[in-house]
């Protein structure tokens, strides 16, 4: 039966769309989106928190006890405050971007998702019908030869 060949083939290519969405979502990114999506992948992750920690409580002891005498931010650490506020202020619209594009692929992917599930519904339906056809054709031999 050549039309099971093709709706194998249909099938496959559907899944090996679905298979290689990220890849062809990346494919068509600027360098500033690579850079907030790299950005935003660094800024979520356990290594950046510990790093981000670590690094205020080194500025906190140096500069509460390390240099006591003459500290570069002494209490209450308006600069550090001010390198937080900034850092904030520039990683949260680069995390809104990222998801914003994530958000994008993933409606990619759930249009690749019910184009797949369409085509197998239309070749389940196309399945039946040869069914069917083969069941009239299978009663309409048995009739000839008196089979019940």
């Amino acid at each position: 039966m050549d039309i099971l060949k093709i709706f194998e083939t249909e099938i496959s290519k559907a899944q090996e769309t679905l298979d290689n969405i990220d890849k062809i979502y990346k494919k068509d990114l600027k360098w500033f989106d690579r850079f907030s999506d790299s950005i935003a992948q660094i800024g979520g992750s356990w290594t950046f928190i510990l790093i981000f920690l670590l690094t205020l409580f080194s500025w906190i002891i140096i500069n509460s006890y390390i240099l006591i005498n003459k500290p570069f931010d002494p209490f209450p650490f308006i600069l550090l405050n001010l390198v937080l506020s900034c850092v904030a202020a520039l990683q949260a619209p680069v995390i809104l971007m990222a998801q914003n594009r994530a958000a994008k692929r993933d409606q990619a992917r759930a249009e690749l998702d019910l184009e797949k599930d369409l085509r197998d519904l239309h070749i389940d339906q196309q399945s039946h019908k040869i069914l069917l056809a083969l069941q009239k054709d299978v009663n309409k031999i048995k009739k000839k030869m008196k089979i019940k």
